[in-house]
């Protein structure tokens, strides 16, 4: 038998279909997880605190597989299951759908002044003129980062006419794509109206938005951040606000998270914050991860690659 530590919230979508080999040991709480990790030879250690997730990934050392829900593993020991040779499997591409979706909403709200819309009506208020009268056709999107979330980004975008240049590490350019390598972005920063950053968080995505990257954007140019808070330098973000040096930043993460309620981001009006939920806007991320684990499975007994594997040492 092998001793699979799983998350008691996934349990009514796998419990019934686990194959007889394995051997599940359910926890609720951080506390029971910390119980059973040491014999776990399959982990599903999925937490909402990420240290205690951390830790249970230290203390598990009979660990061979190791899966989550969460695309993003930065907060994980990740030396650790390097070393240990752990395959590990993360929910890249579970939320793709949603939060592309997200980016949508984001973008036609701000061109919308949307926002301000909802407002009016709270106050009940007939608005004679739109607050907003940017057209999305026409505008040019600077995308970063071309995976799963990436890629439906691109086409739902192209779907309203937006320009879209993508940066990729190959930087060959097609008939319908026009790609910009790692290094040839920055120089081209001033020429779009929408810079979305859809990255892993890893050591060279940290902060490569600072301030030389806000200072050549357009005044008039939007930032859209559903990575990480942490590939942006939000000290230098707040100033660009601040002096209206760009025209916005649709912030979907932020550092830290939650964002403190004093927190000057939640005062400047160019700033909107959706509280990392674009991942959460959706009823089938549970179904789509039971349904992948149990693909999974069956790779594992039969010494197959699964999919999709997370690199620890290179963070995605």
């Amino acid at each position: 038998m092998t001793i699979a530590v799983l998350s008691a919230l996934i349990r009514p979508a796998i419990e019934p279909r686990l194959p007889d080999w394995i051997e599940p040991r359910w926890f609720s709480t951080g506390e029971e997880l910390m119980e059973l990790v040491g014999e776990a030879e399959i982990g599903w250690f999925d937490l909402y605190d990420h240290a205690q997730m951390a830790e249970a990934v230290r203390q598990a050392s009979k660990l061979k597989w190791f899966n989550s829900i969460y695309a993003g593993l930065d907060f994980l020991p990740l030396d650790v299951l390097a070393q240990r040779g752990v395959a590990v499997t993360n929910g890249a591409g579970i939320n793709a759908i949603t939060i592309a979706e997200y980016v949508l909403m984001l973008m036609l709200d701000y061109a919308k002044g949307y926002r301000d819309v909802v407002r009016a009506q709270d106050r009940r208020e007939w608005l004679l003129d739109s607050p907003g009268k940017m057209e999305l056709a026409g505008s040019r999107a600077l995308l970063l980062g071309y995976g799963a979330i990436g890629k439906l980004i691109d086409t739902r975008l192209k779907a309203f006419d937006v320009d879209v240049t993508v940066v990729r590490r190959s930087a060959a350019s097609s008939a319908d794509q026009t790609v910009l390598g790692p290094d040839q972005w920055q120089s081209q920063l001033g020429d779009f109206d929408w810079v979305v950053l859809a990255v892993p968080a890893t050591p060279e995505t940290d902060g490569m938005i600072g301030a030389d990257e806000l200072a050549a954007m357009k005044n008039s140019a939007v930032l859209v951040n559903i990575a990480r808070g942490t590939v942006v330098d939000q000290d230098a973000l707040v100033a660009a606000l601040q002096d209206k040096q760009i025209g916005g930043a649709l912030l979907d993460v932020t550092t830290p998270e939650p964002l403190p309620a004093d927190h000057v981001l939640w005062t400047l009006e160019n700033a909107h914050i959706t509280m990392h939920l674009s991942g959460r806007a959706q009823d089938k991320m549970f179904a789509r991860s039971a349904e992948r684990f149990l693909t999974n499975l069956g790779r594992y007994q039969q010494g197959e690659p699964l999919e999709p594997i997370f690199d620890p040492a290179r963070g995605y």
